[in-house]
Parts: C-alpha cells; sequence; structure tokens
C-alpha cells in the first residue's frame, strides 16, 4: 500500500465547487494539501447546476435576505476572476395576471438591486413585451415584464480552473481515488483510498475537509464521526430543447403552484429549462429527469412560450442532486439554500464538514472553511487572497471577451466563429498555450470534430484531469450536444492513441 512520504497539512474529500473551492485557497495560504475525489471532478452536483451566478431573487420570499445579500455580492467577485467562464446575462420576468402582484414583484427586484452591492451589473427596468426584444416568443396576453440582471457560469469549468488553481499553488489532486476509511492515529487522520484501478494508498494529514456534497453524511460514517445537521436531497432537473428564441436574454417565468423556472440560452443551438425540485431519497441512486419532470417543465414552458413544448422535442435532460439542510420545511423548493460549516475536534485534529450551499457563495463558503482551519494547522497563513486573484485564463477585464475572441480569430483564420466563441470563453488566455502559432488544423494535430482539435483533447488530458469521452463532452467543453456516435467514437480513438496521459 503505497504510503505518502510527508503528512499533508489538509487533505479534501470531493471534487465538487466547494472541495476544489477550499483546496485551491487553503494551497493559496502555504498548506500542503491533497484534494480527493471519487470520480471525475465535478461529475455530480456542480456539474448539474442551471449554470447561473446569481443571488436567488426568490429567495427573498423565503426572507433569506442573508443568503441573497452574500450571494449578490459574490456575482460581481467572480465575474472578476473569471470573465471567460462567467458573464452578464439579462433575464426577463414577463407579468403574470393572478400569481404575484407587480408591485411584489418590483419591490423584490427593487432589494434584488440594492442589498448587495452591485456596481457592473445594470439595474432592473420596467418593460414592454410588445415591443421589446424578448415579447416576440411570448404569447401575446404577456404585455408587461420586468429586465434585471444576473450572471451565467460554466459550472464544470469553473470546478476545474479551481481545482488547477490549486495545483498551480502546489496541491496534489487526484481523481478517481475514493476516500475508503478515515481514522485518527496519535492526532493525524490516516485516509485508506483506493482508485479506480485497484491500487490500494494511505494518507495522512493534520485534518480533513469534508466537502462530498451528496455524499457528506456517508463520509461522516466513514471517519466514524457524528453529523452535526440532517441533510435533505432534492434533485433538480433540466431539460435541453432546440433554440426557442433569437436573442440574447434569459427567462425568469412563474407558475401557477408557487414554483418558478428558468429558460436560458445554451451552447448556441439550444435552449435550456430547469429546474424542478423534487426529494431525493437514495444518494446512492443516480439521478434522472423523470417523465413527470420533463412533463411538468415542458408544460410550465407552454405556458409562457408561442410554440408549445412537449417532451418529444426535448433533445437532452440532466439532474442533480442538490445537498440541502434539513430546516423542516415542507415543500423541497422551500428548503433553505444556505450552509454550515462545524468544525469537529473530537478526535484531537479538525474534522471539518460543509453541509449546504450553492455554486453562488463557493469561494466564500471555502474562504470561511480555511479561516476556521487557521488556527489548527500552523502552515496556513490568515491573509485571504481568492477575491481578486483570477482563475487560470482569467487574466483580462471584465470586458476584454471581445478583443480576446478578436485576437484568436486574428492569429487562426481557419477557426470558425462558433469555435472562437467557444475556446475563448472556457479557456480565456490559456488557450494560447495549446492554440500557439497554429495556422492550420493540422498545426493543432487535426480536428476531431466540431472545432475540437487532437491539441486541445491533450491539453485537458494533461492540464485538466480529463480522462473518457464524457469528462470531456459533457464537463470540460459542453460538446456533446454536437457529436453524434462516429464523432464520439473519433474522441475515443484519440484518447487511445495518446495513452489516456493523466495529469
Amino acid at each position: 500500500m503505497p504510503d505518502s512520504s510527508l503528512p499533508y497539512d489538509v487533505i479534501v474529500v470531493g471534487g465538487g465547487v466547494n472541495g476544489a473551492g477550499v483546496a485551491r485557497d487553503a494551497a493559496g495560504r502555504g498548506a500542503r494539501v491533497l484534494l480527493l475525489e471519487a470520480g471525475d471532478l465535478a461529475q455530480g452536483t456542480s456539474s448539474a447546476s442551471t449554470k447561473l451566478i446569481h443571488g436567488g431573487l426568490r429567495y427573498l420570499e423565503h426572507y433569506e435576505f442573508g443568503l441573497v445579500r452574500e450571494a449578490l455580492k459574490e456575482r460581481e467577485i467572480l465575474w472578476g476572476i473569471a470573465p471567460h467562464i462567467i458573464h452578464p446575462l439579462r433575464f426577463v420576468l414577463p407579468y403574470r395576471d393572478g400569481l404575484r402582484p407587480r408591485w411584489l414583484l418590483r419591490l423584490g427586484l427593487f432589494l434584488y438591486d440594492h442589498i448587495g452591492g452591485r456596481k457592473k451589473l445594470p439595474a432592473t427596468r420596467s418593460i414592454d413585451l410588445r415591443r421589446h426584444a424578448s415579447g416576440g416568443a411570448l404569447q401575446p396576453q404577456y404585455i408587461r415584464g420586468f429586465e434585471y440582471s444576473d450572471g451565467w457560469v460554466d459550472d464544470a469549468r469553473l470546478v476545474v480552473l479551481n481545482a488547477r488553481d490549486a495545483a498551480e499553488h502546489g496541491a496534489r489532486v487526484r481523481t478517481r481515488t475514493r476516500a475508503e476509511m478515515l481514522r485518527c492515529e496519535d492526532g493525524m487522520w490516516v485516509v485508506d483510498a483506493s482508485d479506480d484501478q485497484g491500487h490500494q494508498y494511505r494518507f495522512t494529514s493534520h485534518s480533513i475537509v469534508n466537502a462530498a456534497g451528496p455524499a457528506v453524511l456517508d463520509l461522516l460514517k466513514r471517519a466514524d464521526a457524528e453529523p452535526d445537521h440532517q441533510m435533505r436531497l432534492v434533485r433538480g432537473s433540466h431539460i435541453v430543447v432546440r433554440k426557442l428564441f433569437e436573442h440574447d436574454y434569459a427567462y425568469f417565468f412563474q407558475l401557477p403552484d408557487g414554483r418558478i423556472f428558468f429558460a436560458i440560452p445554451y451552447e448556441r443551438d439550444f435552449t435550456l429549462i430547469g429546474t424542478t425540485d423534487q426529494d431525493h431519497v437514495d444518494p446512492n441512486i443516480l439521478p434522472r429527469a423523470s417523465d413527470e419532470e420533463i412533463a411538468y417543465l415542458c408544460e410550465g414552458a407552454s405556458l409562457y412560450f408561442r410554440e408549445p413544448i412537449t417532451p418529444a422535442d426535448v433533445v437532452w435532460t440532466y439532474s442533480g442532486v442538490r445537498p440541502l439542510i434539513e430546516d423542516g420545511s415542507g415543500r423541497p423548493e422551500a428548503a433553505t439554500r444556505g450552509y454550515r460549516i462545524d468544525v469537529d475536534l473530537a478526535e484531537g485534529a479538525p474534522l471539518l464538514t460543509i453541509y449546504g450551499g450553492k455554486i453562488t457563495s463557493y469561494r466564500h463558503v471555502a474562504e470561511a472553511a480555511v479561516d476556521e482551519l487557521v488556527d489548527h494547522i500552523p502552515a496556513l497563513t490568515g491573509k485571504r487572497w481568492t477575491a481578486k486573484a483570477p482563475l487560470p485564463g482569467g487574466n483580462f477585464p471584465t470586458d476584454g471577451a471581445a478583443a480576446l475572441q478578436a485576437e484568436y480569430k486574428l492569429a487562426h483564420p481557419f477557426l470558425t466563429a462558433a469555435t472562437v466563441d467557444r475556446i475563448a470563453k472556457a479557456y480565456g488566455t490559456d488557450a494560447r498555450a495549446w492554440l500557439a502559432d497554429a495556422d492550420d488544423w493540422d498545426a493543432l494535430g487535426g480536428e476531431i470534430a466540431h472545432g475540437l482539435s487532437v491539441a486541445e483533447a491533450e491539453w485537458l488530458v494533461t492540464n485538466e484531469w480529463a480522462r473518457t469521452t464524457d469528462d470531456i463532452l459533457w464537463r470540460r467543453t459542453k460538446l456533446g450536444l454536437h457529436f453524434n456516435d462516429d464523432d464520439v467514437a473519433k474522441l475515443a480513438a484519440c484518447l487511445e492513441a495518446m495513452g489516456n496521459r493523466i495529469a
């Protein structure tokens, strides 16, 4: 059983957004960090979000003002450190007679504009949908509405880039390595782990961070520790259909049952619709959109769009399990999206557990978690740093995306506009490393399909822990919706040829 020669200061278990965020923060403060993920980075909840960096407008009616304020403050911080994978999005909220009154919507949006320190994002305004660009796709009875700001994020890439930055600050990142058993011996945590090849490992650490998301209670059992909170697992399902509108606005829709959902431009040719809130009892069951959830989203969208949407129009679905803190709420959508950080010192060495949370707040959660460890881990400094340091590829201004795309198009004229747009938004300035001075596809090793080159695939394998076609198509690039079976086979052959190298 291989044994790490020196103990780590922090072992983080869980390669979702919270775990990757903690690994990045702790490594940047001087700690020796190991990040363990049983599958691929962002394979679970963190790649199954609605792809929004937002305050959570609907949480205001549940009186979660502190949660909304914190998330709103994070919107512009995250945009500033990752302007390639995060960008502003204007949402249209049509007024529907008989649901929430207009004065209540306007009051909620006024609070949304003012409690979070908004600086760069444009404010809310009332709109006439008969004249607004978004109105043409809607049924004619929708006349009035509101337009407000939030942000879009490539959620899986957010996780990968945090892991990348952690590694660049000295952290070790091991994917497909499961923490099987955790125990404390002589004031040190001992972690027995195994990888997907059957190899066994033993690691030691001065502390453990449990960032296992939906499996947070299961990991506590493996550490023979008692939970401080009970969890409520809630499944959120999304559907994707062919593009329903040509403009760049997103929609925030109300439903007669009091719930809300979004319709968002997605991957150039599609519209993303979601999400649902359904209790998910067994964390070991892979979440999938049920027929009822698909029908619910189709029926809800058909209340607003001119063209009805049916389950036959759905080209893809995805679902994720949100690990929410059990607060006694009757309906799953009313359960808190807040988080708790608890440190257990019963064994003599810290076991820190993160309960709950949402993707928008991940950086703040990670910062608070590392703050909790500072007094227990001498290698950690107390200096906070992640709010201003760009994530890999994000070292350009928030208004610099167009200039970066123009640079890539000028330097590599053989790339289509769609491919340039995708590359700039996925990699930012990092794409310079693998595009280099290429003046045709041959210089990039050839095009596999839909603008994905061999050079890009090699970058993902050697720098971003990608190993399978799913890793690349559904998490690193989001090209899965464009690839057919033959394209996937070509990518698989390419990965086999490069020996599945692991960074």
